[in-house]
């Protein structure tokens, strides 16, 4: 009789290889978008809670920007700008490339200070000034109706920087100027206007909540 074939021993499944806990990485690198510096690449910190403002919405926003002032090219020639919570001061800096006359990058943390000044040196940024501090405090030293674009892009679990940045930005710009606002959910016209701002372009990317915001017709608040 033919031999039955003994059942191969059933084993256990080997449990499949465990996936690499890779949270959402951060970029190492920002580039430049636009102007004199165009395709520069910049390195980022490896820091928890920061986050560069992605290139599809810093393109969208410098196009919104460059349309107001009407130079053609992308530029803004002569603008004076704040990145208020500069971090690694992808704003900023693409203001200046873009032709600003002046850019404050003001950051509390050292290690990022440090990287904003190298990227000054690397780019022989005359316009760019670096500031370590807090841009809450810079934006209300800043005289009333001089500047002509404000960035605020506070860490997304610091809520409570935002209403008074926003009301110093305000104060801050001149008739015509704009603030570009990052933040993790839309803000309303009801809470746009008690701080004295309205809603100019509006575009959600991902998590990313980008506002251009203008001066209320009646002042600010």
């Amino acid at each position: 009789m033919p031999q039955k074939k003994a059942a191969a021993a059933k084993r256990p499944a080997s449990p499949p290889p465990p996936s690499s806990p890779r949270a959402k990485s951060r970029p190492s690198e920002v580039r430049i978008i636009g102007g004199r510096w165009k395709r520069t690449r910049l390195s980022v910190a490896d820091k928890p809670g920061l986050r560069p403002t992605p290139d599809r919405v810093r393109e969208t926003l410098f196009n919104w920007l460059a349309s107001i002032a009407g130079a053609g090219g992308g530029e803004l020639p002569g603008w004076h700008c704040v990145d208020a919570f500069a971090g690694t001061g992808a704003l900023g800096l693409e203001a200046a490339s873009r032709g600003a006359a002046s850019v404050l990058l003001c950051e509390q943390d050292a290690a990022l200070v440090a990287q904003l000044q190298a990227a000054k040196s690397k780019l022989s940024a005359e316009a760019v000034r670096v500031e370590r501090g807090n841009g809450l405090t810079a934006l209300e030293r800043v005289a009333a109706g001089t500047l002509d674009a404000v960035f605020l892009d506070p860490p997304f679990d610091s809520t409570a920087l935002y209403e008074p940045s926003l009301r110093a930005a305000a104060r801050a710009v001149k008739a015509g100027g704009t603030i570009y606002l990052e933040a993790p959910r839309h803000w309303t016209d009801e809470e746009l206007a008690a701080v004295g701002l309205v809603g100019f372009r509006y575009l959600k990317a991902g998590a990313v909540h980008a506002h251009l915001l203008r001066q209320a017709a009646n002042g600010t608040a």
